[in-house]
């Protein structure tokens, strides 16, 4: 059904008009370049589009909410997926904004834009305070040495309360609250004052247009009739149209086809000086080959030094993806590597299971990404899928000294054949009512959590800091958290290594036959409850059979738990009408003599929609 190019229907990117001009930008002391960062849903997409209003960058009449979200699952769901970039003008001065993801799933979007950037607005909920990732972006502008300007925003809610909210700002972060901007993003209040604040707060680009080019790649996508479609910041040198550059770290050369700036409409332009942000389009059919973090310089006489790029994201969350029906096999891998040239940050390699045939175990950031991924691919390319049980990447060291990367809970070797086992662990912050305190640690300490720190923020709110494995945040912790603090409570976390664990693999069996797609590795303190919880579910969901279906949780050859579906029982003593109690044992004796038989050839009729509702990720 359609290419990525198709399913992301990007108002940043389309058919170039030449008739359109920009403002020229000669002097770098004229421009801005910041990115808008906060917790979700504090009202960074919504600052945005009263910024494009003010700066004429949208006509009224084409303008709506969530401008810069361009696709339709983040206007739905009310978040940012991809970071987007745009070129403002105000009172002369140019603003090169990029607005960014919220949720800690996407922060290595946030990561990347701060590299094209000299400032950040932070903004803050007003009725809300300090959240979770507040204090992440906040920290990550620290670490690029950015000009910070706090705003706190919604102060058209009753429940806002500013003046709280800029002494936790300057108690804990060390923004003085007399410098924070208030404003309401929604009715435009403060937004001018807002702008001018960037101006005469955020210094202006560094760079010397006169050095070899180089120029720094912060985000790539797809585009089904064009190619890939860079967003570049111009740090030395200049770029034009029609020149042969070289992807220094891909070690591939192509021709700038066209450069241009988006206002937020693609404007092509003639050349990009230092300071600039802008696009590149260069005829690539494949993001790889200018992946984020990339620097580009001229073929001839260019740049020697490579800028310092961006880390690999690391994907955190396995799960195995298979089609529904297995004739979509095909499309299913046509439409991930399509996919992939849009989002670069999710892995996918073959994998067969018994149970439900030939799919891809896929990794992604976190658990949020895993859905976006997987109702993108359904939803642009027409695929039913059946996603398994998340798993973590586990570190596994054998007998003889190897180690082995296990993502993939049926890949696991027998227990004789391995000494040790590491887990992943995260450090995650969470921010809290201090009311909340008592039932988050309980939480934390049965997820086998350990704590490192706890802060009080103000009288009211305080930060908990765990150390938690992450196999044991992946699949619920979350909806836990915000179903114990009434939704107040925010999370944020980060890697923290590995570490040995009591672990074990709990297989699901039936008719004692194992079934691949349901087994899980788990602390062995809890495999029990593991085994019983799905053996009961599953006795729930079966259909049952002419016989009798024993379904098993076990440990090695070890049986934990176990249920058992009934089979379909026909009266075959119906047909008697009187006689010797021995005719109706002979007929009974005869049934269970078939059924015994039948069990011993029989196959478990297992319809693919009992994989579904056993797996669902949401229960």
């Amino acid at each position: 059904m359609g290419g990525a190019g198709s399913a992301r229907a990007d108002p940043n990117v389309g058919v170039a008009e030449p008739g359109n001009t920009v403002l020229s930008v000669m002097d770098r002391s004229k421009i801005r370049n910041l990115s808008v960062i906060a917790h979700i849903d504090h009202g960074k997409s919504t600052l945005a589009d009263r910024m494009l209003e003010l700066c004429g960058a949208v006509e009224a009449r084409d303008m709506r909410a969530q401008y810069l979200d361009s696709m339709d699952i983040e206007r739905e769901r009310g978040i940012t997926i991809k970071l987007q970039s745009v070129r403002l003008e105000w009172k002369g001065y140019v603003i090169n904004l990029i607005d960014t993801p919220g949720h800690v799933d996407f922060g290595y979007e946030v990561s990347r834009s701060l590299a094209a950037c000299e400032g950040v607005v932070l903004v803050v909920d007003a009725a809300q305070g300090i959240e979770a990732q507040t204090l992440a972006n906040m920290y990550l502008a620290m670490e690029n040495d950015l000009e910070v300007i706090p705003v706190l925003n919604k102060l058209d809610l009753p429940a806002a309360d500013p003046d709280k909210c800029a002494a936790e700002l300057e108690q804990v972060l060390g923004l003085p609250a007399e410098d924070t901007l208030r404003i309401s993003a929604k009715t435009g209040d403060g937004v001018e004052e807002l702008l001018d604040t960037i101006i005469k707060r955020i210094p202006a680009p560094d760079g010397d247009a006169n050095l070899p080019l180089q120029a720094l790649i912060f985000d790539s996508h797809f585009d089904t009739y064009r190619g890939v479609v860079s967003s570049v910041r111009v740090m030395n040198g200049t770029i034009t149209t029609g020149e042969k550059l070289r992807f220094m770290q891909a070690g591939a050369t192509h021709t700038a086809d066209e450069i241009g700036v988006r206002t937020p409409s693609s404007k092509p332009v003639n050349e990009l000086t230092p300071g600039e942000v802008g696009y590149l389009i260069a005829g690539i059919k494949d993001v790889r080959e200018a992946r984020s973090g990339e620097t580009i310089t001229t073929e001839s006489n260019g740049a020697e030094q490579t800028l310092e790029g961006y880390r690999e994201p690391q994907q955190m969350v396995f799960c195995g993806l298979y089609p529904v029906d297995g004739d979509d096999y095909e499309d299913f891998r046509d439409a991930l590597d399509k996919l992939r040239l849009d989002d670069s940050s999710f892995s996918f390699e073959p994998e067969t299971s018994s149970a439900l045939g030939f799919g891809f175990r896929c990794g992604f950031l976190g658990l949020l990404h895993m859905e976006i991924v997987r109702e993108r691919l359904q939803r642009e390319f027409d695929l039913n899928l059946i996603a398994t049980s998340p798993s973590v990447n586990y570190r596994v060291t054998m007998n003889d000294g190897t180690e082995m990367a296990i993502d993939n809970p049926a890949s696991l070797p027998a227990s004789g054949d391995w000494s040790r086992i590491d887990e992943p662990y995260l450090k995650a912050s969470m921010i809290t009512p201090s009311e909340y305190t008592g039932t988050l640690m309980e939480l934390c300490q049965a997820r086998r959590g350990q704590m490192e720190r706890m802060e009080y923020l103000s009288p009211e709110r305080l930060e908990l800091v765990y150390r938690l494995p992450l196999a044991e945040v992946v699949i619920d912790f979350f909806d836990q958290l915000k179903s114990r603090t009434q939704g107040y409570a925010s999370l944020d976390y980060e890697a923290a290594g590995y570490d040995a664990g009591d672990l074990v693999r709990v297989d699901i069996l039936f008719n004692g036959e194992q079934v691949d797609a349901f087994s899980t590795i788990v602390h062995r303190d809890s495999s029990y409850e593991y085994g019983k919880r799905m053996a009961e579910k599953l006795k729930e969901i079966i259909p049952r059979q002419q016989f009798d279906v024993p379904i098993q949780a076990a440990i090695g050859g070890r049986i934990i738990a176990r249920e058992t579906v009934k089979a379909y029982r026909k009266d075959v003593t119906a047909k008697l009408y009187g006689g010797d109690v021995t005719r109706k044992n002979k007929l009974l004796k005869k049934q269970k003599e078939g059924k015994r038989k039948m069990k011993s050839i029989g196959r478990v009729d297992i319809p693919p929609d009992t994989f579904i509702r056993a797996l669902r990720l949401d229960d």
